[in-house]
């Protein structure tokens, strides 16, 4: 029986450190060479080095003189360790009342214009960073009524920071709230 015993062991202890300490180790090496922004989680820092987010994870903007994310489904609103999608279906009676609250809430905001369909739908983590162009600029009104200046100026801030899809085709054209609103705050600071 030890025969067959110390080849399993031996085997078992060789492939946890091969395939449970080297190989991570090794991944965790060229993501730190290769990716180092990526692999430590997108921060993004203000000018004296602090943490304000990060550009792979969406939060709260509640304020009217900034741009708002899509509305998240995830905890308390863009809760991190509760991330998730409502999982209710396009005839949930609660999903419907949402949509039709939020949509009148954004209507009354910039009556007139067509509502985006990702200012009231949310994403299927809750934790979406990005919103679509459309969206950007149906909030532009708001945000330049807010801050005092041009809506003009406020759109073609939104213009420069719209993200085009990868290699041309692989997704959407997006914009990201966090750096939208950074920039909108180093452009155009509030009262200012």
């Amino acid at each position: 029986m030890l025969s067959h015993l110390r080849p399993a062991l031996v085997s078992m202890g060789l492939f946890t450190a091969l395939l449970g300490v080297a190989y991570p180790l090794a991944v965790t090496g060229v993501a730190q060479a290769a990716f180092p922004v990526q692999a430590n989680g997108s921060l993004v820092r203000d000018a004296g080095g602090k943490v304000v987010g990060s550009a792979l994870i969406g939060q709260t903007f509640a304020k009217s003189e900034y741009f708002h994310g899509r509305p998240s489904a995830a905890g308390n609103g863009y809760d991190a360790s509760a991330s998730s999608g409502s999982n209710m279906g396009p005839l949930n009676d609660k999903l419907i009342a949402r949509e039709k609250t939020d949509a009148a809430a954004l209507r009354a905001e910039n009556p007139g214009a067509v509502i985006p369909a990702d200012a009231v739908t949310s994403s299927a983590s809750g934790l979406d960073p990005d919103i679509s162009p459309a969206n950007a600029r149906f909030q532009a009104p708001r945000v330049a009524r807010e801050r005092g200046v041009p809506v003009g100026q406020v759109t073609a801030l939104v213009d420069a920071q719209v993200q085009q899809p990868l290699l041309g085709f692989i997704g959407q054209p997006r914009v990201n709230v966090l750096t939208l609103n950074r920039a909108l705050d180093a452009r155009f600071p509030k009262g200012g």
